[in-house]
């Protein structure tokens, strides 16, 4: 049964000691604070450096299960996150795709403990705000969609989770360097006359060689549940400000456990990683361009962390389609679907096609 599994998670185990409410965390401070008495508590996280996994042992099974934890999570059947849930909701939508969720469907599972977190900087009532100008800036939006932005409770606090890998690469290449040098050439201009020009043109020749990159918090999103193109937007992340895992840092807030796992996040990042070592590559070739023919990249010393960033997500339907809107928790950067309203767009088609229709009609009459 849900109720019998004790989780990380749970955020029903802080108790404000002066009311007995349920505390919660209050973004941009290091604080818990009761949204029915206000009484304050700092969160105590002990400081430590922030421990990086051996990637080669994890995937071979060498890493013993001390960096694991239990949670409960509630898998939505239609988008397939995971996330969180309080013990005392018997139901709600998903705040991914809005779709019904059912508390009974908790299950029990284990994930690999997050090991650093950023915390939420924006406020809900910041992010409400800049839900409700972004929204205000797009054109050709429904009604219903503003309306949408000032109802209470249209904003979650969710943290999302992310791979971070170190690692360093030798890659050994082969290629062509172009050289450009100029040349005359003879034509005949444009009054049939004989002429000369000076054109530029391209001397290749092989290249090879081996180059060596070090990358260090490649970031790689851990979720399936929302647009990765929307998601990467949402970056920079200031990740030097990381700060030790605390559960109580959730208070309040729901988190989703990972959807891609080690191994899958890890072939993510060598993409990512591709594009630098590319760059490299076309540095150590010189010349005026550059071809890579083949490449074949080593990786050694391999790290890896689980960690969580926060983001305000709300999801929103219309016309049987799902448009999700985000914020990034830290720097208030928003991203997001937007559907259109085709009688705004209809209308204003009628109205541009009756202004030019009246100006020729002026222009006739009058001209």
């Amino acid at each position: 049964m849900v109720d019998k599994v004790k989780s990380e998670y749970n955020q029903n185990e802080i108790i404000c000691n002066q009311c007995g409410a349920k505390l919660t965390f209050e973004p941009g401070t290091n604080s818990l604070k009761c949204q029915y008495c206000g009484a304050e508590n700092e969160i105590i996280t002990e400081i430590s450096e922030i421990q990086e996994i051996d990637y080669l042992s994890f995937i071979n099974n060498k890493v013993n299960d001390s960096n694991q934890i239990e949670i409960i999570t509630v898998k939505c059947e239609a988008c397939g996150a995971e996330t969180t849930f309080d013990e005392n909701v018997i139901a709600q939508t998903c705040d991914f795709c809005a779709s019904p969720l059912l508390a009974k469907e908790g299950q029990s599972k284990k994930i690999i403990e997050p090991e650093s977190i950023l915390t939420f900087k924006i406020t809900e009532k910041e992010g409400k705000d800049l839900f409700k100008t972004w929204i205000k800036k797009i054109w050709f939006a429904p009604n219903d969609l503003k309306k949408y932005a000032y109802q209470k409770g249209k904003l979650n606090g969710i943290y999302l989770p992310y791979w971070t890998y170190d690692t360093s690469t030798t890659t050994q290449y082969k290629g062509q360097r172009g050289d450009d040098y100029q040349t005359t050439e003879s034509y005949t201009n444009s009054k049939g006359e004989s002429d000369t020009r000076t054109v530029t043109e391209t001397r290749w020749s092989s290249a090879s060689g081996t180059v060596h990159n070090n990358f260090d918090d490649v970031l790689v999103v851990a979720s399936k549940s929302l647009p990765e193109k929307y998601i990467y937007k949402l970056e920079p992340w200031d990740l030097e400000n990381l700060t030790n895992y605390n559960k109580k840092y959730l208070a309040g807030f729901k988190a989703e456990s990972y959807g891609i796992g080690v191994e899958e996040g890890f072939g993510i990042a060598k993409d990512i990683m591709q594009y630098e070592i590319d760059s490299t590559i076309r540095s150590d070739i010189g010349g005026d361009h550059q071809r890579i023919n083949s490449k074949n990249t080593d990786y050694q010393d391999i790290t890896f962390k689980h960690i969580l960033l926060p983001i305000w997500l709300s999801a929103y339907r219309y016309n049987k389609k799902v448009y999700r809107f985000m914020i990034n928790g830290r720097t208030g950067e928003v991203k997001g679907e937007r559907p259109y309203s085709w009688i705004k767009i209809t209308l204003a088609v009628i109205l541009a096609i009756a202004i030019i229709s009246l100006i020729v009609y002026l222009a006739d009459t009058y001209g």
